[in-house]
């Protein structure tokens, strides 16, 4: 465990602010929750990312797509990429640039045709649909189907991987 050198006092309601930079530092963002740990003596925060508890099933659900319809797919939180499939490049916990973050906020599905999805010093070239998962009135994430050809049914297909995901987190 590192020290940060810095010392708060926890006010009559239990409360203790967690200095901006070190939220900055870890990506927590206003509004968001975290995850209380302890051990032994010590208070452990974490920032909780719901998406992470369901990773396994969206890693099946990825798969499957892939091997019955050859569909590549991108899953992400507000922050990586949690889980992809039939991808060639190795972009798994590369974290998403901020453009990306701004689609997921918008909560709005996008198709692009003839698109470079770059991330990390990763290009794809192709056809990209952009879909939000939304829980509980939290945009959490995307799915990200992409294709050199063009869609067909590929939009109801993210559309119900994304609503899968959400019920899962709804619980």
């Amino acid at each position: 465990m590192k020290s940060t050198g810095v010392v708060r006092r926890i006010d009559e309601l239990g409360r203790i602010v967690i200095p901006k930079e070190i939220r900055r530092n870890l990506g927590i963002h206003d509004g968001e929750n975290v995850e209380i740990f302890t051990e032994n003596d010590s208070i452990i925060l974490k920032k909780h990312n719901r998406l992470s508890t369901i990773s396994d099933l969206a890693t099946k659900l990825c798969n499957i797509l892939y091997n019955e319809f050859n569909y590549k797919i991108i899953i992400t939180d507000r922050e990586k990429v949690l889980v992809t499939c039939g991808l060639k490049e190795k972009i798994t916990n590369t974290l998403l640039p901020p453009e990306y973050l701004t689609l997921i906020e918008e909560r709005e599905i996008k198709q692009e045709e003839n698109y470079t999805f770059k991330i990390n010093n990763e290009e794809l070239k192709g056809n990209f649909l952009f879909i939000p998962i939304i829980s509980l009135n939290d945009s959490l994430g995307l799915i990200i189907i992409y294709s050199e050809n063009p869609f067909t049914n590929e939009l109801s297909i993210g559309k119900f991987i994304a609503s899968i995901l959400a019920s899962k987190l709804d619980i």
